[in-house]
């Protein structure tokens, strides 16, 4: 594989906007290339659910006229990526991966694709996900399956599995997943990739189908840190329509990016290297990193964080309780796809439009969240989870008093083999056990790819930091991503592209 071709397919976002400035490739001929190699490799993967070459090479067209009559351009100008199902698209079907949303074509664009295509962003299409973001694998989707760049056998994490997926395997600079409980930062993990969960606020959550309103935010996914950083400048700061976002203007998230670690004070988990069922490897390798940016002068304190092991039973009450609430709309008369026949009950309809609208997973948690919420339960359920969810905040607050990141893992474990945890979704809630408190706590939190000589599967290396403080947490983050190696390309991917070129 040339050089050229490590640019167009497995560069940085930088990189390809030095290809453009430098004339060595124009959008139109970077988003052709791109679209080529997703039909080789997607056959494979799955991570598109649905391209729209016709919209990405006419917006590419319309970039390569302003850079050619010298006007403005934006930080992402003629740059192609890929949006998550769950971010509206005008103009192109956004279904949140659900059959009940099926056909809907959005008469308007989120605030986030918005201030994409005004940065010059390029849209590739729309990833696969697991179905209104519920799942930790994307084998939830109602319409296929995602499998994992470095070994098709295996998930490629979830809710945002797809982004992850075509990031890692070439298709397109950068997407924009979701996180509710780590649906950016695990699949990230599990694909080798770096992916961004900012602050609760600091993205406008407008035009993003709700799953859990107090706990979902917008990210951008990546192959290094650099790029986040950058994603995170063009969709963050204020919007009007979003009235949970904050006020705080965006600044310029690339400045002091590279300063390092020194003098700066990571916090190690005590709670989470003594967790049950946690790979010893992963921990190991985690903790040598840590000890590695220690060497590069920052500080190791070592911290507990009791609560933390309360998050997994806090989060799957809040959030289904809040599932329930946000999904009552889809009742085939206000939202959502009818079903049934002409004539029929009006509860008769409900029942068969819902019925048949949700896969599996989204129908329990609607029964989960509504259970916690009736009458009789709700005290014992909803209320008591507030509270533990106060107090893990509370826990975060205190822990930052000493230090400026939190250091642990991003996943327990390795990317598990594909409908290996289908049949137990207690298993699959558990992998979220160490994304899950930033979500509840509304704190920022990254995941950084980490690869080991002796294995080809990623390990995710995460740092949370405090709220609206992603200049600091972006830092470290670089600085670990120096130190660990970063994105590698996935061996099955470079062997079946190298095969659809041969035939060129």
């Amino acid at each position: 594989m040339n050089p050229q071709e490590d640019i167009k397919f497995f560069g940085s976002i930088e990189e390809g906007l030095q290809g453009l400035e430098s004339g060595a490739f124009t959008s139109e001929e970077l988003t052709a290339a791109i679209l080529a190699h997703i039909e080789v490799v997607d056959k494979d993967v799955g991570a598109f659910l649905r391209l729209d070459p016709d919209g990405a090479l006419k917006a590419a067209r319309v970039s390569d006229d302003r850079r050619a009559q010298g006007k403005p351009l934006g930080l992402l100008e003629g740059i192609p990526l890929s949006i998550k199902d769950q971010i509206v698209t005008r103009g192109i079907e956004t279904t949140a991966a659900s059959k009940i949303l099926e056909g809907y074509c959005p008469p308007y664009d989120a605030t986030v694709v918005a201030r994409l295509k005004a940065a010059g962003a390029v849209i590739l299409g729309k990833n696969n996900q697991d179905e209104f973001a519920m799942g930790s694998s994307t084998e939830h989707s109602s319409f296929q399956c995602t499998r994992n760049p470095h070994d098709f056998t295996r998930v490629p994490g979830g809710s945002s599995g797809g982004s992850a997926a075509a990031v890692a395997a070439g298709g397109g600079f950068a997407s924009l997943g979701t996180d509710t409980g780590g649906s950016i930062r695990q699949p990230a993990a599990f694909c080798g990739v770096v992916g961004l969960k900012p602050s609760y606020g600091r993205v406008s959550r407008y035009g993003s189908i709700a799953f859990a309103s107090s706990l979902d935010q917008v990210g951008p996914i990546t192959r290094n840190v650099r790029d986040s950083a950058l994603m995170l400048e063009v969709i963050g700061g204020p919007d009007p329509h979003d009235s949970t976002c904050s006020p705080v203007p965006m600044t310029p998230m690339l400045e002091g990016i590279e300063a390092g670690v020194t003098g700066m004070r990571i916090g190690l988990v005590k709670e989470a290297f003594e967790t049950e069922g946690l790979d010893p490897l992963i921990g190991q390798s985690i903790q040598e990193l840590a000890h590695q940016l220690e060497g590069a002068g920052a500080e190791l304190v070592e911290l507990s964080i009791p609560s933390l092991p309360y998050a997994v039973a806090a989060y799957y009450i809040t959030a289904t309780a809040e599932a329930s609430s946000n999904l009552a709309r889809y009742d085939g008369v206000r939202y959502g796809t009818r079903g049934g026949e002409e004539g029929q009950s009006l509860a008769s309809m409900y029942q068969v439009t819902r019925s048949q609208g949700f896969g599996p997973e989204v129908k329990r948690r609607i029964m989960l969240g509504t259970y916690v919420l009736s009458a009789g339960y709700f005290d014992a359920y909803y209320v008591k989870a507030q509270k533990v969810r106060t107090k893990i905040a509370t826990d975060f607050t205190k822990a930052f008093e000493s230090c400026d990141v939190l250091c642990l893992p991003t996943s327990p474990i390795d990317p598990f083999g594909l409908n290996e945890k289908t049949s137990d979704p207690l298993q699959m809630y558990l992998a979220d056990i160490y994304t899950i408190a930033c979500n509840l706590a509304g704190l920022c939190g990254i995941n950084v790819p980490l690869f080991l000589a002796e294995r080809s599967l990623p390990i995710g290396f995460q740092l949370l930091g405090k709220h609206m403080d992603e200049s600091t947490l972006l830092r470290a983050a670089r600085a670990a991503e120096k130190l660990g190696g970063g994105y590698r390309v996935p061996e099955p991917i470079m062997e079946q592209g190298s095969k659809g070129r041969s035939h060129d």
